[in-house]
């Protein structure tokens, strides 16, 4: 995938050239210090994907972006965060503070797109170091899968159950299954997808099903509980036996 790094900051480019050369999948096409730059490089290198700063000297990387007729995918790189809500409003991949992060910025290239060898595109899997985005009326949260207990079904749309939050998003379960990893987020029932980091005791229940006690207190002071059905017992087992 070729790529192209917007920066007014030559040390800047220098670090993210050097971190993105573990990334046998991208190729880095060319360097731009401002917008006016970048925009008649992407016309010329046609790049698949912006790493893209957003305070520039002349026009923004947001300013970039709506002059450009088809926008290559594109994650941010800035040192401030308070964009954050505007980044994802334009459909960016993610979102990256200085000083970029290995982990970080290997977390959302796993986000680009991927091709089979059929050359059709494979769906996107979301692993737990992924970080996501959130927002329920007027609050926002970025949020690290990792730390998301479960998510559960109201309706069309889904509760994501973090720390002492639970943000209501407009999607439903089903769809929202289709992109987590199924090896640390389960389908325990028709309602609830748990991570299975967050398990800590399993208890028989009615019908042969299961009772799974996690590692959170809800605020009686017992642990929380979400019911694995009969269904998906045997599955749940498997998953996390040796």
């Amino acid at each position: 995938m070729k790529a192209l790094i917007i920066d007014d900051e030559r040390l800047a480019r220098k670090e993210l050239t050097t971190l993105l050369e573990k990334h046998d999948n991208i190729e880095i096409v060319g360097e731009a210090a401002n917008a006016d730059e970048a925009e008649a490089m992407i016309a010329e290198k046609k790049p698949d994907l912006l790493f893209l700063d957003i305070n520039m000297p002349g026009r923004t990387g947001f300013e970039l972006l709506e002059s450009l007729d088809h926008a290559p995918h594109v994650i941010f790189v800035t040192a401030y965060d308070e964009h954050a809500l505007e980044a994802f409003k334009v459909n960016a991949l993610d979102y990256l503070l200085k000083p970029i992060e290995a982990q970080r910025l290997e977390a959302a290239i796993n986000k680009l797109p991927r091709v089979s060898e059929a050359g059709q595109p494979q769906r996107e899997i979301l692993k737990e170091t992924d970080q996501i985005f959130l927002k329920d009326g007027e609050k926002c949260w970025f949020v690290t899968l990792k730390d998301v207990r479960y998510f559960e079904s109201e309706g069309n749309y889904v509760r994501v159950r973090f720390g002492d939050q639970k943000p209501l998003v407009l999607r439903s379960l089903n769809k929202l299954e289709e992109k987590l990893d199924p090896l640390t987020f389960f389908r325990a029932n028709r309602k609830h997808i748990i991570n299975l980091h967050w398990v800590d005791k399993i208890e028989p229940w009615f019908s042969g099903g299961l009772m799974v006690k996690l590692k959170h207190m809800d605020k009686s002071g017992e642990p929380e509980t979400v019911e694995v059905s009969r269904r998906q017992a045997a599955r749940f087992k498997d998953l996390l036996s040796l």
